[in-house]
């Protein structure tokens, strides 16, 4: 084995890639400004060489076939299967080593192009990774990426992102956050409703699955209905194959941070929260598949066809409110000490006594009490 081999892996990647062989394009985010986010700050943004992109992808192939001859040592006939990833891990292999293994343990056949915005590339440099890559691992069925709307509405023709799909991209995962202009200027998205809306109507006419993240909260307590309305109204329009939850999380060192401590911006509680996301829901009529698949979210049961099952997520919502403050209160604690998936989980009495035990022992022992708690624990996520 040849343990020294490794490729350039990014810091972040969408939940739903979490099974994905992870390939850096580009060195962090190219505008690098929302108030909201902290990833990239204090750090440069780099395009890297596509020779080096290749270094990168001839690494993990050949990561992948020292694997498969280490498989047949072991007896497993080349193929990466439990027992050949518990030696990989027991022994002292490099990250990208594991990555490869895990990636090939769950079949190899998706891919997410790190950092925050891959189709600053020109399309056609991107396009020869793309079937590089292809050429490389030929099991490939999926390939995404993070971008930029404003990117795609300024800078890509509909040929470009035609070309990146006969590629091989498959899906792009774009931030937009919030419908409303005011609060995309007031987060410094640096992007506007209409640039979203034309980005997101070019990305399904090139043929490429549309995934757009919405970030409840991001209204705060003075804008969350403008926020939830407008949302659902750009949404509306685009009407993208998916619409990702990702519930506003605020760090000490995210710009957004140092509004909140002035009191310009006021963040809401977990109720209030669920409020909105229900105005949110109500409003959209977009014919889109709703994920709530990030631990952020409250209510990670919130998953289905709009508008066919939106009263099935609206009766979610509603049974959440219809709890009592004591039975919020543990619901929100046990979801984020990770006792909970579910509404239902709370059924179980055993786990809800336990709960309560918890919560008992932060009111009497933690600075600050279960909220504080909650928060702490929220931070953590990040």
């Amino acid at each position: 084995m040849k343990p020294e081999l490794r490729f350039e892996i990014g810091p972040i990647r969408p939940p739903s890639e979490a099974q994905s062989l992870l390939l850096r394009i580009t060195r962090n985010c190219p505008w690098n400004k929302c108030l909201f986010c902290h990833i990239y700050k204090g750090k440069t943004f780099q395009r890297r060489k596509i020779e080096e992109v290749k270094s990168d992808i001839d690494n993990i192939w050949a990561i992948s076939n020292e694997l498969k001859e280490l498989s047949w040592r072991l007896g497993e006939g080349g193929q990466l299967t439990r027992n050949v990833l518990f030696y990989v891990f027991n022994h002292p292999f490099n990250e990208c080593y594991r990555t490869v293994a895990l990636w090939l343990y769950g079949g190899g056949k998706t891919v997410f192009l790190q950092d925050g915005n891959s189709l600053v590339l020109p399309a056609q440099k991107l396009a020869d990774i793309l079937f590089y890559l292809r050429e490389k691992f030929p099991q490939i069925e999926r390939i995404t990426s993070y971008a930029r709307s404003r990117t795609i509405a300024r800078t890509k023709k509909l040929e470009d992102l035609k070309l990146l799909k006969e590629a091989g991209l498959t899906r792009l995962h774009l931030g937009l956050e919030t419908g409303s202009d005011f609060l995309l200027n007031y987060m410094r998205k640096g992007v506007t409703s209409q640039q979203h809306i034309e980005a997101g109507l070019k990305v399904i006419e090139a043929g490429i699955e549309l995934s757009e993240y919405v970030m409840p909260g991001l209204g705060g307590r003075k804008w969350w209905k403008e926020h939830a309305i407008k949302t659902a109204e750009v949404l509306n329009r685009i009407n993208p194959h998916f619409i990702r939850l990702r519930t506003l999380m605020v760090l000490p060192q995210m710009p957004l941070w140092e509004k909140i401590q002035k009191g310009e911006f006021e963040l809401q509680t977990e109720e209030e929260i669920v409020i909105e996301i229900r105005l949110f829901i109500e409003t959209l009529e977009a014919s889109s598949y709703l994920v709530s698949d990030h631990i952020l979210n409250l209510l990670g049961e919130l998953e289905g066809k709009i508008p066919e099952e939106k009263e099935k997520l609206l009766k979610v919502i509603d049974r959440f409110l219809a709890l009592s403050e004591e039975e919020k209160l543990n619901f929100c604690l046990g979801r984020r000490a990770g006792f909970y998936n579910t509404l239902d989980d709370m059924n179980d009495l055993s786990l809800y006594q336990e709960v309560e035990r918890l919560k008992r022992q932060l009111e009497r022992e933690y600075p600050g009490g279960v909220r504080q708690a909650i928060f702490k624990m929220k931070e953590a996520f990040l």
